[in-house]
């Protein structure tokens, strides 16, 4: 039996503890248990988000969370900017489709994050902009956008500023309340080491008195159903039992470790990769590159499908690929979550043998030599 490490950007590897948690009898949850459940993870969740302000957990994926998070934020009489760099970005834009919302898409072009200067040219050029939408790391083309700058621009102008920070929270700095975000996203499946199936939204008091001013055309993803059940610590639905329990789980051993620590852990990784790929001759695809999430381009003779499926048949690696326009030109890997230094340098080694195999030259072992150095840096 092979062992299958997945350093894909969602889902990620979960801990044997929180498996374990996860495998315990189910219980119900309308009862004082479950809702003592809910109290404890949303003070944890408040940390993880370091925000102040309440957050939301709904069954579902981080989509579900984002678009409840638009969708009551944007009733009608608002108009909102969304910020396209990728993949998920565009689907941002879709849901204002979807439910009729007046908006602007500025494409921004992939590989680059968005910048405080994009949102204020926007924003003088249309006062009717009132939101703004944007994702804080863009996990289809692994490019970092600057939350913290977009966030001075929205509070100064009075505008809700909305994040998709599904492969940021829990894995790079994400500071809520510093930075002036109204409702920022994420799921479970990411930096907080679950399978998939939760999604949450921490949201603003200002968010909150937007979202309550108009009504939500939505029945499921209301979330002024779910800010009433937390009153309660209860849920209007049906939740996901056996995820929140390993939930707090999860929560507890971050909060245990300390944020800084583990953001500085994800820097470190991102940094032994690519000065890995870096000695290999890979090239970085992103001009703003991320450090949750590293993507690199597939160099020239190379197949890039051949090259992913040979690295988890034959050695166990799970890694992912491009989309959209990026499909078959680069790969990608996760630095979020249950990962260590010994997996990256594990991977490092598998992806030297699977270029090998396609006859692409370089210095055998200099990637995995080159990350070894970065690790060994960080130990003096």
């Amino acid at each position: 039996m092979k062992k299958i490490r997945l350093l894909t950007p969602g889902p990620v590897m979960v801990p044997e503890d929180v498996m374990l948690e996860m495998a315990r009898p189910i219980e119900h949850h309308r009862t004082a248990w479950y809702k003592d459940l809910v109290r404890q993870c949303h003070e944890l969740l408040q940390y993880l988000f370091q925000t102040k302000s309440q957050v939301i957990t709904i069954a579902g994926s981080g989509t579900a969370a984002a678009e409840a998070a638009i969708v009551g934020c944007c009733p009608p009489g608002h108009k909102a900017l969304v910020l396209l760099n990728g993949k998920f970005a565009e689907r941002w834009g879709k849901v204002c489709d979807a439910f009729g919302i007046e908006h602007t898409k500025l494409a921004i072009e992939w590989g680059y994050g968005a910048k405080a200067a994009d949102v204020v040219k926007a924003m003088d050029a249309d006062r009717k902009l009132d939101t703004v939408i944007c994702v804080h790391s863009e996990t289809s083309t692994t490019a970092l956008t600057d939350i913290e700058g977009i966030g001075r621009v929205t509070r100064d102008r009075g505008a809700i500023f909305i994040v998709d920070g599904i492969t940021a929270v829990g894995a790079i700095p994400a500071k809520m309340d510093d930075w002036g975000v109204d409702a920022y996203i994420t799921g479970s499946q990411k930096a907080l080491m679950l399978p998939p199936g939760l999604g949450f939204v921490a949201v603003s008091d200002r968010a909150w008195e937007r979202i309550e001013s108009g009504k939500t055309p939505t029945l499921y993803n209301d979330l002024k159903a779910y800010r009433k059940s937390l009153k309660e610590w209860d849920v209007p639905y049906t939740p996901a039992v056996s995820l929140v329990r390993g939930l707090l789980v999860v929560l507890k051993a971050i909060k245990e470790r300390g944020l800084e620590a583990i953001w500085a852990e994800t820097a470190l990784l991102a940094k032994a990769t690519r000065t890995a790929a870096a000695a290999l001759g890979l090239k970085v695809y992103a001009h703003d590159p991320v450090d949750s999430v590293t993507g690199l381009w597939v160099p020239q003779g190379v197949n890039e499908s051949t090259l992913r499926k040979t690295m988890r048949a034959s050695y166990g690696f799970q890694i992912a690929g491009g989309q959209g326009e990026l499909t078959g030109k680069v790969i990608r890997f996760s630095h979020m979550g249950y990962m260590d230094a010994f997996d990256m340098l594990g991977a490092v080694s598998a992806l030297e043998m699977c270029l090998a195999a396609q006859s692409y030259r370089f210095e055998p072992g200099a990637g995995v030599a080159a990350a070894q150095k970065v690790f060994a840096a960080a130990l003096k």
